[in-house]
């Protein structure tokens, strides 16, 4: 810090961002463009710290730079123009002296206009006063000036300050003592600024926009904020000072800035100046390697260029300005891939509720899976398909979701549900749909028997009423509403193939059924990591094979029941193998407990007994012997492979005799066969040597070959610390971080929604860890089962197919711990690409830095 206590802006001076804030730096930058930058002075953020203290640059010298009767502007610069700061305040030095000067030079209504601003501002931000008793005259006349005067001496008792010296360091310490107090640190820690991040301060010479002619300001961009197009944008006011611009009604003295029908224009009636914004703007965007908005006040012909900030942008934009800028070679690949946030692409990736529409919300809850859409309600699986069947919109509401809602959840264009976490079977199931999800709205009340929902407002809506569920918001709204599409144009693949350059992490997508996989392709994911076989069953036709498969007596009826299966078993796989062909494709073996596929209702059982010629006795004695107190600890995954092998011998038929079908048309297939819920290395041999025959038999059978690979799904703390000897009976270990934390923690996913929200705000965990994975604990055991599996078999291969392998921390992770890919659902997959990629980056750059020290 200079020993006045500040820094004249020149192109030599020491202005570095650390320590005088971005808006000083970026000052500095215009001046070494040679722009017209009004003489500025920055406080760095030491200075700044001790005027809060009491402690004063030499506010002598300083006014002493700009003159006789200086007039001034003092503007906020922290290190991220992102963590905001006080409002900025104009023409300081304004008092009784001045003003009479200005009215000769200016005119009476310039004057009074510029000391009225001055007073406004000046009671607000120092004195401290009602902002209402001080709003902005109608017009700035002579009684509306001392109208404003002789209030602020009312209020505090003392007459308005008249020496220059005097107002700039109550202005220096009001703004000072504003950034440190507790709510500005607050908002800025909200926006990721540290909790003692600094304050700089700038103080420019104003250029007077209210001077003869055409004199005003205005702001002007070179590209659109919503779609990242390039064409010039802003506004021009005449007689006007800093951004009014932008706020000023439409029949006000408002110019064009670029030439225009409907009135006049910058470009025709101030050709130089046009002519030079458009030099500058060019300058900028090259040089300072952004696209930025110029703010520029024009006096008596004369361009002054104020101060330049980031255009405002949305994502979608946001990702074409970035491959524009490295298209024309003004930044390199890898920082227009940095440059985009990766879980910023869930607003080009599904559709979106437009931020310019208006909203009815009547319902919050938890945002739990991306984008928006409208439909008709309805409370029940049966009614979304039914809806669907018509081509109808729908919005399936429930209190939370089982696996029956599966189909009904299917043919919705999105979920709402009033019980729930983020990583609740609604929101878990959304996801990999791609639908747009709210769940956990408990303010909501549903009356299934009456058929009505009612908001917490007392508004009702029935079966029928169109509602709109934004996902990202976590908000349901009456009625329909302005959506914007998905945005996948060349600029987004062309980001996501750059990204694919610097990653060197895998990326898989789970996918369970052909149009999963559709989606896999479309979002180039490099396989499949997890097909979960259990959706495959929920079709009426195939849910009552399964059925009679549970009711059946004996092995040999269990098999009848599943040769029903069979056929649609392999037509699945058929079809998940050609979307896929060449690529490697991750088989989960049936996972859920028995009881998952039988109804729990009167009617259902009715409806069953009917089917399976039955008395409903027998059926409901079948389900109750079914049911467990801990299902998911229960008879589900290896245990049914192992208990009941018929259904994983029909799986591994299905599945090599799609292998041999779909090898005869292209790339040979080579299936990964996954066991689920594995715990014990005997386990795997007992699945491993009937699967090993299954494939036998169908190479003799068919009179073909093929080889498939075999792993397991690591979802037990048992086996992920066993898993040395696992691995000798495994290509490959995929962890299931979904119930491998479930078990871990001891906590039901469905349920920890109730809860999760206090745990974390007490700090008893730090994000909740279905969400964000635990890498104190579930990341030890995936260390631990990596380690080990790696030890006994080096080649094996290791990854995550979780809710989690999406996140960018997780996949962080995954690297550090030497994963060889993470596997998420399809929409998640560029996000995960993206993250990877910034990873690979980061670690390269830091490593360059390493080595230049």
């Amino acid at each position: 810090m200079s020993e006045l206590g500040f820094t004249e802006i020149t192109a030599s001076a020491p202005i570095v961002t650390t320590r005088h804030g971005g808006r000083a730096k970026c000052l500095q930058r215009l001046i070494r463009l040679d722009m017209p930058v009004p003489r500025t002075v920055a406080l760095d953020f030491d200075a700044v710290h001790g005027v809060s203290a009491g402690e004063m640059p030499d506010l002598k010298a300083m006014l002493d730079l700009f003159g006789p009767d200086p007039l001034l502007s003092v503007r906020p610069s922290s290190e991220d123009p992102d963590w905001g700061g006080p409002s900025a305040i104009l023409n300081i030095g304004m008092n009784d002296a001045l003003h009479a000067k200005l009215v000769g030079s200016h005119g009476e209504a310039a004057a009074n206009a510029l000391y009225l601003r001055f007073i406004q501002s000046y009671a607000v931000h120092v004195g401290r006063l009602d902002p209402d008793d001080f709003d902005a005259a109608d017009a700035p006349t002579a009684e509306a000036l001392q109208d404003a005067l002789e209030l602020y001496e009312e209020e505090t008792d003392s007459y308005f300050p008249q020496d220059p010296q005097v107002q700039l360091a109550e202005i220096l310490r009001s703004m000072a003592r504003a950034w440190e107090g507790t709510t500005a640190r607050l908002l800025r820690e909200a926006k990721g600024a540290p909790a003692d991040a600094g304050l700089g301060l700038v103080v420019q010479k104003m250029a007077l926009g209210v001077g003869k002619g055409l004199s005003g300001s205005g702001v002007m961009q070179f590209v659109n904020g919503d779609t990242g197009l390039r064409e010039v944008r802003g506004r021009y006011l005449c007689k006007s000072q800093g951004r009014d611009a932008l706020t000023a009604p439409d029949d006000s003295d408002v110019m064009y800035l670029t030439r225009d029908p409907r009135g006049r224009s910058i470009e025709d009636v101030l050709p130089q100046n046009f002519a030079d914004l458009i030099t500058y703007g060019d300058k900028v965007r090259t040089r300072l390697r952004e696209e930025m908005q110029i703010e520029f006040t024009i006096e008596n012909e004369q361009l002054f260029i104020l101060d330049a900030v980031r255009v405002q942008r949305s994502e979608r934009a946001n990702v074409r300005i970035a491959v524009e800028l490295a298209n024309d070679g003004i930044i390199g690949h890898d920082e227009a891939v940095l440059r985009i946030p990766p879980r910023a692409l869930a607003e080009l990736l599904h559709s979106q509720v437009d931020p310019k529409g208006d909203r009815d919300v009547f319902a919050e809850g938890i945002a739990a899976s991306p984008g928006a859409a409208t439909g008709k309600i309805v409370f029940n699986a049966r009614a979304a398909q039914a809806m669907a069947a018509q081509d109808e919109d729908c919005i399936l509401v429930r209190r939370e979701t089982s696996p029956e809602d599966i189909r009904g959840m299917h043919a919705a264009r999105g979920i709402l549900t009033i019980r729930g976490g983020i990583t609740s079977h609604a929101a878990v199931i959304a996801r990999g749909l791609g639908l747009p999800c709210v769940v956990g709205a408990g303010d909501l009340k549903l009356d299934k028997k009456k058929g009505k929902l009612i908001a917490p407002d007392g508004r009702v809506f029935r079966e029928g009423d169109v509602i709109t569920v934004d996902g990202a918001a976590g908000e349901a709204l009456s009625g329909s509403v302005d959506l914007l599409p998905p945005e996948l144009g060349d600029c987004f693949k062309k980001l996501m193939t750059w990204a694919d350059e610097f990653r060197d992490i895998g990326i898989r997508a789970n996918a369970d059924t052909p149009p999963d996989a559709d989606k896999a392709v479309m979002f180039e994911a490099e396989g499949i990591g997890l097909c979960r076989t259990e959706h495959m069953f929920i079709d009426d036709d195939r849910l009552l094979a399964m059925r009679e498969m549970i009711f059946a007596n004996s092995s040999e009826d269990r098999r009848a029941a599943l040769e029903r299966l069979l056929p649609m078993q392999r037509d699945d796989f058929t079809a998940l193998f050609r979307i896929m062909q060449g690529k490697p494709v991750c088989i989960r073996l049936f996972d859920p407990p028995l009881h998952e596929f039988l109804p729990h209702g009167r009617e259902g059982m009715r409806e069953l007994a009917e089917a399976l010629d039955l008395p409903i006795s027998d059926v409901t004695m079948r389900v109750a012997g079914l049911r467990e107190f801990n299902p998911m600890l229960g008879m589900r995954g290896v245990r049914l492979g192992v208990t009941v092998p018929e259904i994983y011998d029909m799986q591994a038929r299905a599945i090599f005799e799609a292998t041999i079908e779909v090898s005869k048309i292209g790339d040979p297939v080579v299936p990964e066969i996954m066991i689920p819920l594995v715990s014990a290395k005997r386990e795997v041999e007992i699945v491993k040597t009937r699967i090993d025959a299954v494939a036998a038999a169908v190479r003799v059978e068919a009179e073909a070959d093929f080889t498939y690979r075999l792993g397991v799904m690591v979802e037990t703390p048992r086996a992920a610390l066993r898993a040395d000897e696992i691995a000798h009976h495994a290509s490959f270990m995929s962890f299931g971080t979904n119930d491998l934390t479930q078990m871990t923690y001891g906590l039901s996913r469905d349920d920890a929604g109730r809860f999760m929200g206090e745990y974390v705000n007490q700090g008893v965990y730090v994000e909740d860890p279905f969400h964000t994975l635990d890498r104190d604990g579930v990341g030890e055991l995936l260390e631990i089962g990596a380690e080990r599996a790696r030890g006994a078999r080096e080649e094996v291969t290791l990854s995550i197919c979780g809710e989690h392998g999406g996140n960018p921390e997780s996949i962080a992770f995954c690297r550090e711990a030497g994963f060889d890919y993470v596997s998420c659902s399809p929409f998640r997959v560029p996000v995960a690409r993206l993250a990877a990629a910034h990873l690979a980056i980061q670690d390269r750059m830091a490593q360059e830095a390493e080595k230049a020290k």
